[in-house]
């Protein structure tokens, strides 16, 4: 395994107080990527990396001699889907990258503003679908790591950086952190906003990050999410959850839904209500409209340059666009509104069954042996049509060794207290 520390949230306190020096920092986790990266490969290659870091230190402390921001000196893995001033965006494709050249991302924008130094590109499905990079879990390098935020995930879990950008489409966060043993997050749809991104989708793409833990997230979230506010639980605020039972659930295997269950039995003995609460049980169907929108969409992005570079799309990439071919413009404008009638029913039925977030296993079971696939996405898919905030937080093993994740999922707008929530349980879990 090549799993290091790197908590965020400590980290940004000893830098912003000079507790650890910032030069020395870089030269850490630069040590790190390079005695680990050569196995792991979450990063793009960058020769200067070290000496880019350095010299951006330096302007960094002249700038904030005392009074320092938010995420002061961290350094970032950013997924090469999103655009950086200083590199080449390729997003993971053979495709000429000029024809997707575009301005710095705004989520970019608003880590340079919060202090953070961009550790470098990490790497990507091609055009954050399945076809994968090179890059393997480091838990296990036999295995694969996830995606499409594969490389994010990754340089986390590997503690070559302590927080990392990522895109979820389908599930392209939640399962890879799941995979990869840290804590993905995938806020409220429009909290963070997605300028600046190769788009897959632009009706369902949706930014998130990764950290080693919730605390390091809920530090990053505050940074980051359109007007985070902060919130304090009190002892006796022990949420109600709801196990969306049924043919969704069901989805996961086997052995996923047995390590769920005896999660579920260690919340109701620490005091957790937990309801079933039969849900999504049109779940193939919603599976079916949520690709076809942006398979859809995505054959719209890419019109243009696969009708000039067809020949440089891989196998699996090149389906979806000729899928996406064949949905009319009435038919995706019914499947661009349909997104809001499931939100609107799920929270609807959230209410009605008197729970606070769903809980469900992360990813259909632990990490696929073998890199030419990055597992299934489908326990993430209606969330993320929905637009709702999920988070997956590293509870339980599978048989294996290769770690599992737990799920909770909140409703619009009330990211602070699901992860507020999430740090608490996770906790209590893993104690």
């Amino acid at each position: 395994m090549l799993l290091n520390p790197a908590p965020l949230a400590a980290t940004v306190a000893e830098l912003q107080d000079d507790a650890l020096d910032l030069h020395l920092y870089i030269d850490q986790l630069c040590d790190r990527i390079d005695a680990n990266d050569g196995d792991v490969q979450a990063f793009l290659p960058e020769p200067e990396r070290r000496a880019r870091l350095h010299r951006e230190a330096s302007a960094l402390l002249a700038q904030y001699p005392r009074k320092r921001p938010d995420l002061f000196g961290v350094l970032v893995g950013v997924k090469d889907v999103f655009h950086v001033d200083g590199f080449v965006t390729r997003a993971g494709a053979e495709a000429p990258p000029d024809q997707f050249a575009g301005t710095e991302a705004a989520v970019v924008k608003q880590l340079r503003t919060a202090g953070a130094l961009i550790a470098g590109k990490t790497v990507t499905t091609e055009f954050a679908y399945f076809e994968p990079g090179p890059t393997r879990n480091p838990w296990n390098l036999a295995h694969t790591p996830g995606g499409s935020s594969s490389g994010s995930a990754a340089a986390v879990a590997a503690g070559m950086c302590p927080l990392a950008l990522g895109t979820q489409t389908i599930g392209s966060v939640i399962r890879p952190a799941a995979f990869c043993g840290v804590v993905g997050f995938k806020p409220s749809a429009g909290r963070i906003p997605t300028e600046g991104l190769v788009y897959f989708s632009r009706t369902m793409d949706q930014v998130g990050f990764f950290t080693q833990d919730v605390a390091g997230m809920q530090r990053a979230a505050a940074a980051l999410c359109r007007d985070w506010g902060e919130v304090e639980l009190t002892d006796d605020a022990i949420p109600i959850l709801g196990i969306p039972d049924g043919p969704y659930l069901r989805q996961a295997s086997p052995e996923a839904r047995a390590v769920f269950a005896r999660q579920v039995d260690l919340l109701r003995e620490l005091g957790y209500t937990v309801w079933n609460v039969p849900t999504l049980l049109d779940i193939e169907e919603l599976n079916q409209i949520h690709r076809r929108l942006v398979f859809a969409e995505f054959a719209r992005e890419h019109k243009a340059m696969y009708a000039k570079f067809k020949r440089l799309y891989r196998p699996r990439t090149a389906e979806i666009i000729e899928i996406g071919k064949k949905v009319s413009d009435g038919e995706l404008d019914e499947l661009r509104a349909g997104w809001f009638e499931v939100r609107d029913a799920l929270e609807k039925q959230m209410e009605q069954a008197g729970i606070d977030f769903w809980v469900c296993p992360a990813a259909i079971g632990p990490a696929p042996e073998g890199i030419a696939s990055t597992g299934d996405p489908n326990m993430s898919l209606p969330w993320t049509y929905a637009g709702l905030p999920a988070v997956t937080i590293p509870v339980g093993r599978a048989a294996n060794g290769l770690p599992l994740g737990l799920q909770l999922i909140g409703q619009t707008d009330e990211d602070e207290v699901l992860l507020a929530c999430a740090g608490l349980m996770g906790d209590e879990l893993q104690q």
